[in-house]
C-alpha cells in the first residue's frame, strides 16, 4: 500500500514541509530580493526537497510498487535545482519558466499520488490540494510572465507555504497510520485486515 510506504518515510514528508515553509517565509519576508538571490533560494529549496523525496522513495521501495512516483518527483527537484544553481544569472523569464514547470510537474505527481491514496487514507485531499495548487500556480505564472518580480515572490511564497503545511499535515497523518498498522478512515485509524 502507498500509505504504508509513506508511513515508513513520514519524516521525509515532514522535513520537506519544513523546508517549504522556510522557503515560503523567506520569499514573503524579503520579496524585493535580487533575481540572483531568488534563483539561489529556489535552487536550494528544490534540491533539498528532491533529496528528501528520493530518500523517502527508496525507504519504501520494497513495500510498495508505486514508490517510483516519489522518486520521479525527487529527481525533478534535483534537476530543476541544479539548473537554477548552475546559471544563477538567468533572466527572470527563464526563472519563471523553471519555477512554473517544477510546480506543474510536481503538482501533477502529487495529484496522482493522492488518487492512489484515496482508498488507504482519509484526508488525501490535502495532498491533492497541494498538487492542484502547484498546477494552478504554474499555469498562473505562465499566463502572466510579465508580472513584476515582487508579485512573483509573493506567489512563490504563498505556494511554498501551502505546500509546506500540506506536507507536514500528511506526514503526521501517515506516521500515525504506520504506528498502528491500519488505515485512516473517519478521523480514526482503523486496524489493518
Amino acid at each position: 500500500m502507498l500509505c504504508e510506504s509513506l508511513s515508513m518515510a513520514w519524516w521525509s514528508l515532514l522535513l520537506r514541509g519544513i523546508v517549504a515553509l522556510v522557503f515560503g517565509c523567506l520569499a514573503l519576508a524579503a520579496p524585493g530580493v535580487t533575481l540572483t538571490a531568488l534563483v539561489l533560494w529556489f535552487g536550494v529549496f528544490v534540491l533539498i526537497d528532491g533529496a528528501f523525496l528520493i530518500a523517502g522513495a527508496f525507504a519504501g521501495r520494497k513495500e510498495h510498487e508505486h514508490w517510483w512516483l516519489m522518486l520521479i518527483e525527487g529527481l525533478c527537484g534535483i534537476v530543476f535545482g541544479l539548473l537554477a544553481l548552475r546559471v544563477p544569472g538567468i533572466t527572470a523569464l527563464v526563472l519563471l519558466m523553471y519555477i512554473a514547470a517544477f510546480a506543474i510537474i510536481t503538482g501533477v505527481l502529487r495529484v496522482v499520488m493522492a488518487v492512489r491514496l484515496r482508498k488507504e487514507i482519509e484526508g488525501e485531499w490535502w495532498l491533492a490540494l497541494s498538487g492542484l495548487a502547484g498546477v494552478l500556480f504554474g499555469v498562473l505564472m505562465l499566463m502572466a510572465p510579465g508580472a513584476g518580480a515582487l508579485a512573483m515572490m509573493i506567489y512563490i511564497g504563498v505556494w511554498a507555504l501551502f505546500v509546506g503545511f500540506s506536507l507536514i499535515f500528511l506526514g503526521f497523518r501517515v506516521r500515525r497510520i504506520g504506528r498502528t498498522g491500519g488505515t485512516w478512515r473517519g478521523g480514526e485509524v482503523a486496524p489493518a485486515h
